[in-house]
């Protein structure tokens, strides 16, 4: 662990680049950059189970841009709340690039807002295959009509995984913004 708190700010830091000056969590710099724009956000979890949201309530004044998020860890929730097609489920799995593409897609016109953050993925510590090892996750970020999706395979017991996961998502979705003006 390199000495690092697992709760402490840093010790995400340690595996992510800088991302703002240290005192700064990444929730409150996505909250902030979607404030200045006027946007509202939402977010459909899997792996994380409600993880995201926690980091991104956890802010003061979190309210006037996060309007809520579905956590949607079974199938059945992904297709019946998200509209995930069943094919793509059946077709790719869970935890894939296209599913997580529809989840965000889903919950960005279920809620009608311009930004929207998913996850899904392989938290551990069962249920990984050689494809698809614990660790793999899925994430999506969307601002209006822009999309990005990103794999990673993250290291470390499941609650690391499920943090490092929730970070990734927001500095995905603040990368976004960035090149967003």
């Amino acid at each position: 662990m390199s000495g690092w708190d697992r709760a402490s700010p840093g010790y995400l830091a340690e595996w992510q680049p800088n991302f703002a000056p240290y005192e700064a969590d990444l929730a409150a710099v996505v909250l902030d950059q979607l404030r200045a724009r006027g946007s509202r956000l939402v977010v459909a979890e899997s792996c994380t189970g409600g993880l995201l949201s926690a980091r991104i309530t956890a802010i003061p004044g979190a309210s006037t841009v996060f309007i809520g998020g579905v956590v949607a860890y079974d199938n059945m929730v992904k297709s019946g709340t998200l509209d995930v097609p069943p094919e793509l489920l059946d077709q790719y799995g869970a935890v894939s690039e296209q599913v997580v593409s529809a989840m965000a897609a889903g919950v960005q016109r279920q809620f009608a807002v311009d930004a929207a953050l998913a996850i899904t993925g392989i938290a551990g510590p069962s249920g990984g295959t050689a494809e698809k090892p614990v660790g793999t996750v899925w994430l999506a970020a969307r601002y209006r009509a822009e999309r990005r999706a990103l794999k990673r395979v993250f290291p470390g017991d499941r609650n690391e995984i499920r943090a490092r996961s929730a970070q990734a998502a927001l500095d995905l979705l603040r990368r976004l913004l960035a090149d967003k003006p």
